[in-house]
């Protein structure tokens, strides 16, 4: 099956029974993975009004209809967004579901008129540290405290692809 070809990313209200869900299945699974487990409470978690244009947004990654990843983008500041929960289902990864909702997120990051984009991960998620590597992102110094980070990362965008680049004067 042709995963990529049939793969959909768009917005999905941050609150709804679907972001809920999973984002659900995001924590219980950094729950089974992380040392010592994980509580979100602890983990620097966005509010679901940051997740509302034009401070931020959360998608949804779907195949053929079934929901299978998900992440949000929020605004730092002026020009700098940060993505977070980025979360591909097991069953899922190796399509290129991660690679394509990450440049949907950055996208996301552009139309809130932002430059650039960061993220923060655990040292024991070897394959989105990966994924962010191999997409452009670079290791920079910790920019928050979320104390399950042990890598920060970041990314100078470019304008949305399709879009009409602004005028300098």
């Amino acid at each position: 099956m042709d995963v990529a070809a049939k793969l959909e990313v768009s917005a999905e209200p941050a609150g709804s029974n679907l972001a809920t869900g999973l984002l659900s299945q995001y924590f219980e699974e950094l729950r089974q993975r992380l040392p010592g487990g994980f509580d979100p409470s602890l983990a620097l978690t966005v509010r679901d009004d940051q997740l509302v244009h034009p401070n931020g947004a959360f998608l949804v990654a779907r195949v053929e209809g079934r929901a299978v990843g998900c992440g949000a983008v929020r605004r730092l500041d002026a020009l700098t967004a940060e993505i977070k929960h980025m979360w591909v289902d097991p069953a899922a990864r190796g399509h290129r579901v991660g690679k394509t909702l990450l440049a949907s997120l950055e996208d996301a990051a552009r139309r809130l008129g932002c430059t650039t984009v960061r993220l923060d991960t655990s040292s024991h998620l070897a394959e989105a540290i990966s994924l962010y590597r191999s997409s452009g992102y670079t290791e920079t110094g910790p920019y928050n405290d979320n104390p399950y980070a042990r890598h920060w990362f970041e990314k100078h965008l470019g304008p949305v692809p399709g879009a009409p680049e602004n005028l300098q004067t």
